[in-house]
């Protein structure tokens, strides 16, 4: 048995199960520290936003009971994750540190100043898989480099992958004798306060280990049989809206391919839901393989051209997009939804995007912030990689001249208007044949709906004939010039 005590260094990857370092650990017999380290302070990583914040807050109390309940606490310290990690070192004389790998470009050069540092004290620091199925480093293309494009990238890996097996959560952890001072999550105020914006969050979610895996089981039992269909329609519950339970590794990627994969047998077929499930986490691996190999796609376009791209920023037209109040129903449904939940639908989150960039020519960088600060699955790699598709600028990028018409993806994906009257309750008496476009509505029908535009709803901010062109002339004036 090993004497010395190992540090369980936790990051997005609040789970038990299914945890490679967990269980590497607990095998070696040694007393484990497990340690969280909130580490807000460094001006080199995007802070967790707010929405996430509160995710984070009740994952940890998660955690941190789960941990309790098998013997061994979690450690909860703030600061700065190189400088708190040495000192927890140097407090419990602990001959390793054990921990999940990340693909931020912060955390990328945090391990390897890490590792330099601990192997000269003679620290073990232990690295390992658990966030994606596959390891950036390990997909390539025939000439050794990164796929760029997501179809010939998902069909390499769907070739030959053989997902991890599940492991189950150790039933006890060995505890230090002596445990270190912790600090108090509440004392963290990730919960948000004056005022408590969270309670839609509250009802929408069950942040932690146990809430993932009920997700997933819930959707494989009820959802997954129509998944390739309903998932593009806001007003029906078809998706698995596993995605923050990802994002803060409260369930592991190989875990969700597992139960899909054998609840529904056969992966081919362009029509089978369980393909285009798992092609959603090929998604997901593509864009953290595309972060961890090009790490300014936060905040560069992918395709150098568009760094000249001329945007027209305009305040007024960013607030109503923000407060969902641009006068295109299924765009503020969408918004309003995310401010509520943090959470938006899949297919809204392309329009209001599109929207966005192209119908008011605000930057991509714009959307991706208030994204992160307002999603609860707030994860760099998805958003920076779903901003630039949907702005043109990103790898495998949808096509410049596809610019969603808000009408017609309302009337297309919310035909009976469900989802507008959910989340834009003021046109909740009109008919479905006008939800969708209400400036179209003739003034008695307005009327009898208690709708009055400029007033009860605004009227639309920019013309959508109007807002097309100029985009679509703004982007050839990149592709002429380049």
């Amino acid at each position: 048995m090993n004497d010395k005590p190992i540090v369980l260094w936790f990051r997005n990857d609040l789970r038990l199960g299914d945890h490679a370092a967990v269980a590497a650990a607990v095998h070696t017999g040694a007393p484990i520290l497990p340690l969280y380290i909130l580490d807000d302070a460094s001006p080199k990583q995007w802070k967790v936003g707010g929405a996430s914040r509160w995710w984070l807050d009740k994952s940890l109390a998660a955690l941190s009971g789960d941990l309790a309940s098998r013997g061994s606490p979690l450690v909860l310290r703030r600061g700065d994750s190189e400088t708190e990690l040495q000192r927890i070192i140097e407090e419990t004389g602990a001959g390793a540190v054990y921990f999940t790998r990340s693909y931020e470009p912060w955390a990328v050069a945090l391990e390897q100043r890490l590792k330099t540092k601990l192997d000269e004290a003679n620290v073990a620091f232990r690295r390992f898989g658990g966030r994606l199925l596959r390891e950036p480093e390990d997909v390539r293309t025939s000439n050794g480099v990164f796929y760029k494009v997501y179809t010939p990238f998902s069909r390499a890996i769907m070739k030959d992958l053989v997902p991890a097996k599940s492991v189950r959560a150790p039933e006890r952890i060995a505890a230090l004798e002596k445990q270190p001072k912790s600090e108090r999550l509440r004392d963290w105020e990730l919960h948000p306060h004056n005022p408590d914006w969270s309670k839609g969050l509250a009802a929408a979610w069950q942040p932690g280990e146990a809430g993932a895996r009920k997700r997933l089981s819930d959707f494989v039992r009820t959802a997954l049989k129509s998944y390739a269909r309903d998932r593009n329609y806001p007003a029906t519950p078809g998706t698995s809206r596993l995605s923050p339970h990802l994002a803060f590794g409260e369930i592991s990627p190989a875990a969700c391919w597992q139960a899909v994969a054998h609840a529904g047998g056969k992966t081919n077929g362009s029509d089978n839901s369980v393909e285009t499930f798992l092609k959603e986490l090929l998604w997901r691996e593509f864009s953290a393989g595309l972060l961890f190999h090009f790490p300014e796609l936060p905040e560069e376009p992918f395709r150098p051209e568009f760094a000249g791209f001329p945007w027209h920023g305009n305040a007024k037209h960013l607030k109503a997009w923000q407060t969902g109040q641009t006068g295109y129903p299924i765009v503020d449904a969408g918004m309003r939804e995310l401010w509520a939940t943090g959470y938006m639908h899949n297919r809204v989150r392309m329009i209001t995007a599109s929207f966005l960039i192209k119908h008011l020519l605000i930057p991509w960088q714009t959307g991706e912030a208030w994204f992160w600060d307002t999603l609860v699955d707030a994860d760099l790699a998805n958003n920076s990689a779903n901003w630039q598709w949907v702005a043109g600028s990103g790898a495998d990028a949808a096509p410049y001249f596809r610019i969603f018409n808000p009408v017609m993806q309302g009337e297309k994906f919310d035909p009976d208007g469900d989802y507008v009257r959910r989340w834009v309750s003021e046109l909740a008496k009109l008919p479905r044949q006008i939800i969708h476009a209400p400036w179209k509505s003739d003034s008695g029908t307005l009327m009898e709906a208690g709708v009055k535009l400029g007033k009860s709803y605004p009227n639309p901010i920019v013309e959508h004939g109007e807002a097309r062109a100029r985009a679509l002339a703004r982007y050839e004036h990149i592709k002429n010039s380049h």
